[in-house]
């Protein structure tokens, strides 16, 4: 079954404090980590929290990338939608995990909007 797109969840755990909460050093890596996976950039925005955290999005032509920090747990959330098939969101995650200096990062891909060929829907329908 054909996929539009793919969106991979992050979890990326043991990162260095003073990097998770640097809201400019946070953009850098994730426009970046957008960059060295293939991607058009169009727009980007980060919000530095008080007392810490930055969360942030990069939209790009083939979808997005967002994360969420939280310094006090050298913890991030990060996620990755890429549609079409020239952009490869693992690369993506892969920097931020290596740039964030991980210890380590658990991590899913979910296949989206699963597209049936008329083949198929006929088989299923019947």
């Amino acid at each position: 079954m054909q996929s539009l797109g793919r969106h991979v969840l992050a979890e990326i755990y043991g990162c260095r404090f003073e990097v998770l909460n640097d809201v400019k050093k946070v953009e850098d890596i994730m426009v970046n980590a957008a960059l060295e996976a293939g991607a058009e950039i169009r727009e980007f925005v980060f919000h530095k929290f008080s007392p810490q955290g930055v969360s942030g999005v990069v939209v790009i032509s083939e979808s997005h990338l967002a994360i969420h920090t939280w310094p006090e747990l050298g913890y991030a959330a990060l996620d990755v939608f890429t549609c079409g098939d020239r952009v490869n969101p693992w690369d993506a995650c892969n920097y931020v995990a290596e740039m964030f200096s991980a210890g380590d990062m658990k991590a899913s891909e979910v296949k989206r909007g699963l597209m049936e060929q008329p083949e198929e829907r006929l088989v299923a329908n019947m």
